[in-house]
């Protein structure tokens, strides 16, 4: 089979399907027919065998909405078939946004010595608060949050942010109507469907029926026109944005703040990468007067420490914040994390408390400049060949435009003609087509043999 085949255009969507379209239209004929008269659901990623046994659980509906696997997992694929098919190649990843240098010495032997006391009578400790250690909460408070208002009563200390969302979006429920950038990290769409608040995927349009998309683009500064947004219940936001690496300014965050007071909306934040910002944008969704009343925000110690492995991260949930009845948020967050969570990991908390320690910070600053050296280069790269490409700045991604092609024929030339893994626009959103998201966390010398490659490719 040729790379060209596999490579084949698909649907823009972050969660379109990446299969053989009889294979899809048969899999959406059996789930229309779903019930207790009709049991047998064949898995789209299986080969067509008669099952030997089915239960009598019926499938998620909500799930059967899912147009296929999630974005990365199907890029991985793609770069595991380009592989086998170019065994000799060096393949180079700027696509999947994983840290690739090491954690620092000072963080990581706080880890060790967690680990090692554990072992010990004095040092063992068991299941700890679901919402984190206090001393760490309180460091998270002092360190990101100092004369904002919170304090560490407000925050919860989780297993990352992505899983955050998760809760998130079980807090809500399903009776909600949701609101995202457009393009967008895909959580927080793919949670959303899963969650029943979602109509069907509309294919013309590649959207779902109820969400809320509010195109960002370089004509409107990748900040949505919010006059010609309707009303949502909850407002996914990111900022500095993945994929686009722009960062908000206080006054477009302001009007946000504004919009979600007007309509009665709570704001979920995401400042995974506000120790990216070089400039006066905000790093905080609270430090917008009156953002307490109507945001959530969550962040990650993965991209500044390179925890992706290790996992932690939190959530802050201010008291201010209540539901429409005068319930606070807060307290059913709460409930959530103690159900459904017995608290991060001693060890990986003992590594965030390093993390803020002068010593540890410092190091995180360092690995982030580090990245941000390599954005510039990737920015330089695209520029020289004459491209549009946006971000960098403040965020360690470039979002570079191929204006009337798509955004999975790029990705596919490149992979098939330089070896170097990128990460589709399209997946984000509509709005990302023909834009592709190259990634700076990458070994430095990777980043030069990458943009030598890529100069070779449209010089």
């Amino acid at each position: 089979m040729s790379f060209s085949q596999f490579a084949s255009p698909i649907s823009s969507s972050s969660s379109a399907f990446y299969g053989s379209s009889n294979l899809n239209t048969r899999t959406e004929r059996k789930m229309s027919t779903l019930g207790r008269s009709s049991r047998i659901c064949k898995c789209v990623a299986t080969p067509s065998e008669k099952t030997a046994y089915t239960t009598n659980v019926t499938r998620n509906a909500n799930m059967a909405k899912l147009q296929a696997g999630y974005l990365f997992p199907e890029i991985a694929r793609r770069r595991t078939a380009h592989m086998q098919k170019y065994p000799d190649a060096k393949v180079i990843s700027l696509g999947i946004g994983d840290t690739t240098e090491p954690i620092p010495e000072v963080i990581t032997s706080a880890m060790a010595m967690k680990a090692t006391a554990l072992s010990t009578l004095e040092g063992y400790s068991g299941y700890g608060a679901e919402q984190g250690e206090k001393r760490l909460r309180t460091a998270i408070a002092s360190t990101y949050y100092h004369d904002l208002g919170i304090d560490e009563s407000d925050i919860f200390v989780s297993d990352g942010a992505k899983c955050d969302i998760s809760r998130l979006q079980f807090l809500f429920g399903s009776n909600v109507k949701i609101a995202v950038q457009d393009p967008s990290y895909p959580v927080y769409v793919d949670t959303g469907v899963i969650m029943g608040q979602t109509g069907l995927y509309q294919k013309d349009v590649e959207k779902y029926g109820n969400i809320q998309y509010m195109r960002c683009t370089p004509e409107n500064g990748f900040f949505p026109d919010l006059s010609t947004v309707s009303r949502a219940d909850v407002i996914f936001f990111c900022s500095p944005n993945n994929p686009t690496g722009s960062a908000a300014t206080r006054e477009q965050l302001t009007e946000l703040v504004q919009f979600a007071k007007d309509n009665g909306s709570i704001i979920v934040y995401d400042s995974a990468y506000a120790m990216f910002i070089s400039d006066d944008s905000p790093r905080s969704i609270f430090e917008i007067p009156g953002a307490k009343e109507v945001a959530i925000e969550t962040s990650s110690f993965s991209k500044y420490a390179g925890f992706t492995g290790v996992r932690l991260g939190w959530t802050v949930v201010p008291k201010e914040l209540l539901f429409s009845d005068g319930f606070p948020v807060a307290k059913d967050f709460n409930r959530i994390v103690c159900t459904c969570f017995n608290g991060a990991s001693n060890i990986a908390q003992a590594g965030a408390l390093a993390c803020l320690s002068p010593e540890g910070f410092k190091a995180m600053q360092d690995m982030i400049s580090f990245y941000k050296e390599n954005a510039h280069i990737i920015m330089d790269t695209f520029t020289s060949l004459g491209f549009d490409v946006f971000g960098g700045k403040n965020a360690p991604y470039a979002w570079v435009h191929f204006p009337g092609r798509s955004s999975w024929e790029v990705f596919a030339e490149i992979l098939e003609k330089s070896h170097l893994v990128t990460t589709p626009g399209s997946g984000f959103g509509p709005a990302g087509d023909g834009f592709i998201r190259v990634s700076a966390f990458c070994h430095r010398g990777n980043v030069l043999e990458a943009s030598k490659r890529l100069k070779e490719l449209y010089k």
